[in-house]
C-alpha cells in the first residue's frame, strides 16, 4: 500500500446557492463545460482545502525519510522528547483522517458532477471517464516522474468502478461502503492473529513478507543515498515499487479502503451533510460525537504500540486497527465543526483562504510535491533522511505559509488554479476561460 494522503479537486455544482457575478458567461444547458465558480458550494471547498494542507502533515514523512520510518518510526532517527510529540500530534490527529475526508469529498464530487450535467441533459457517464481519464494521466505523470507517494492513479481507477453506483440510494452506497471499506480490516486482523501463533522463525519470515510488500525491506541508508542522487536514481528505485502498488496494491487493499470511502462520500453528500444542508444541531452532534469516540479509539492504538514494544507486525495488523476505524470517526467530527466554521463566519478569512485553497487542491496537490522533492531530492537542496519529525513540521508550516496566500491571489485573478484549467480543458476538449 502506498501510504499517501492526497485528493483532488472535485467539480461540483449548486445553481440554487446563488448566481453568477455580473457578465459571467455561464453554460447553455446543452454545452458541456465546467461549474462556474460562483455555482460551487463553499463548505465543500472549505472542506477540501482543510484537507488539501492536512494531508501534509503525514506526506511529509515520505517526502523526507526512509521508507520504514513510516512504518515503524522507532526504527529510524530520533524518537523521543519533541521528535516523539511531533509524531504522536501527526499520528492522533492528522494520519489517516485527512485522506480519509479527501476520499469522501472524491466521492462526493462524482455524485455533483454527474448531478450537474444530467439537469443540463449532457453525457454526463461519458464526461466523468473522459475527466478520469486524464485523471488517471496526470496521476501516472506525477508518480514515476516525481513521487512515489501519489494517490491520483488510485483514486482515478477506483473512479471508473464506483461511478457505476452513483444514483444508486444513499443508504445501499453507504452500507456497501462499509463493507468494502473493512475487507483489509478483516485480512490485517487474521494476519496479525496468524502472527502471534507462528513459532520465531515464521514469525521472521511473515514480517519480512510484509515490509517487502510495502516497499519497507529497503535499506535506509541506501534509499537515503538513492533520493540524495539524481533523478534517474530515483526513478529506477521507485519504478518497480510503483508497479507492485498498482497492481496487487491496489487489488489487495486500496480498492476496498479507498472505493468503499468513495462510496461513503456519496451518501453523505445525499443526505446533506458534506453540504452544509443539515441543522446546526446536527453538526454540533457530529463534531463532539466524532471526536469524543474517534480520539479514544485512536489513543488507545497508541497504547497498544507501547505494549507490544513497537514489533513491526504486531503494529500493522493489530495496534493499527484502532486508528484505521478511529480515523473516519475523527474525520466525521472534522467535517462538523469545518461545517459549522461556515456557517459562523462564512465572510471570514479563514473561510475565504481554506475555499481558495480547496478550488485550487489539485494545483496545490502538484505544488506540494514540486516543493517538497526540491527540498528533500537530490536535484534539490537534498536534505532526505537529514531533518528530524519536529524540523519536518516547521517546513509543513512553511509550505502552507506559500500556499494560502498564493492560492488567495490566483483565484483573485483567474477562475480555475492551472492544473485545473488543463484538466478542464481536456476533459471538454475545448479551451475554458481562464481569468476572471
Amino acid at each position: 500500500m502506498s501510504p499517501t494522503e492526497s485528493g483532488t479537486d472535485a467539480e461540483q455544482s449548486a445553481p440554487e446557492q446563488e448566481q453568477s457575478a455580473p457578465g459571467e458567461r455561464r453554460s447553455a444547458p446543452d454545452e458541456a463545460g465546467p461549474t462556474a465558480p460562483a455555482d460551487r458550494i463553499v463548505a465543500l471547498d472549505a472542506l477540501r482545502g482543510f484537507a488539501l494542507l492536512g494531508i501534509l502533515v503525514i506526506n511529509i514523512w515520505l517526502f523526507a525519510l526512509p521508507t520504514i520510518a513510516t512504518y515503524n518510526p522507532t526504527l529510524y532517527g530520533d524518537f523521543t522528547g519533541l521528535n516523539y510529540g511531533a509524531w504522536l500530534i501527526s499520528h492522533v490527529l492528522f494520519e489517516r483522517k485527512f485522506v480519509t475526508l479527501f476520499t469522501i469529498l472524491f466521492g462526493a464530487g462524482m455524485v455533483l458532477f454527474l448531478e450537474s450535467k444530467a439537469r443540463k441533459g449532457q453525457a454526463g457517464r461519458k464526461l466523468h471517464l473522459s475527466r478520469t481519464f486524464w485523471l488517471l494521466v496526470i496521476g501516472l505523470g506525477h508518480a514515476y516522474l516525481l513521487w512515489i507517494g501519489d494517490i491520483l492513479v488510485f483514486y482515478a481507477l477506483c473512479g471508473f468502478v464506483v461511478v457505476w453506483a452513483w444514483r444508486w440510494r444513499p443508504t445501499r452506497q453507504f452500507i456497501l461502503g462499509a463493507v468494502l471499506y473493512a475487507i483489509p480490516s478483516a485480512l490485517y486482523l487474521l494476519l496479525g492473529a496468524s502472527y502471534l501463533v507462528l513459532p520465531e522463525d515464521g514469525q521472521t519470515q511473515l514480517e519480512d513478507e510484509l515490509l517487502a510488500a510495502f516497499g519497507a525491506d529497503f535499506d535506509p541508508a541506501r534509499e537515503i543515498e538513492i533520493y540524495q542522487a539524481g533523478w534517474v536514481d530515483q526513478a529506477g528505485h521507485r519504478i518497480p515499487i510503483l508497479l507492485e502498488y498498482h497492481t496487487l496494491g491496489f487489488l489487495s487493499e486500496l480498492f476496498w479502503t479507498l472505493g468503499g470511502m468513495m462510496l461513503m462520500g456519496m451518501a453523505l453528500y445525499k443526505w446533506g451533510v458534506l453540504s452544509n444542508a443539515r441543522s446546526g444541531r446536527f453538526y454540533r452532534r457530529l463534531l463532539l460525537g466524532g471526536v469524543g469516540t474517534g480520539l479514544p479509539l485512536i489513543l488507545v492504538g497508541v497504547w497498544l504500540r507501547e505494549v507490544f514494544a513497537w514489533e513491526t507486525i504486531p503494529v500493522l495488523t493489530l495496534a493499527f486497527q484502532f486508528n484505521y476505524w478511529g480515523a473516519p470517526l475523527l474525520a466525521a467530527g472534522y467535517i462538523g465543526g469545518i461545517m459549522l466554521l461556515c456557517r459562523g463566519a462564512a465572510d471570514g478569512r479563514v473561510v475565504h483562504a481554506l475555499s481558495a485553497v480547496g478550488r485550487t487542491a489539485f494545483t496545490n496537490y502538484l505544488l506540494q510535491t514540486v516543493i517538497a522533492t526540491t527540498i528533500f531530492y537530490g536535484y534539490g537542496l537534498g536534505l532526505f533522511g537529514q531533518l528530524s519529525r519536529v524540523e519536518l513540521l516547521g517546513v509543513v508550516v512553511a509550505i502552507w505559509a506559500v500556499q494560502i496566500p498564493l492560492s488567495v491571489w490566483w483565484l483573485d485573478r483567474f477562475r480555475f488554479g492551472p492544473v485545473e484549467w488543463v484538466w478542464r480543458t481536456l476533459t471538454y476538449r475545448k479551451r475554458q476561460p481562464m481569468r476572471r
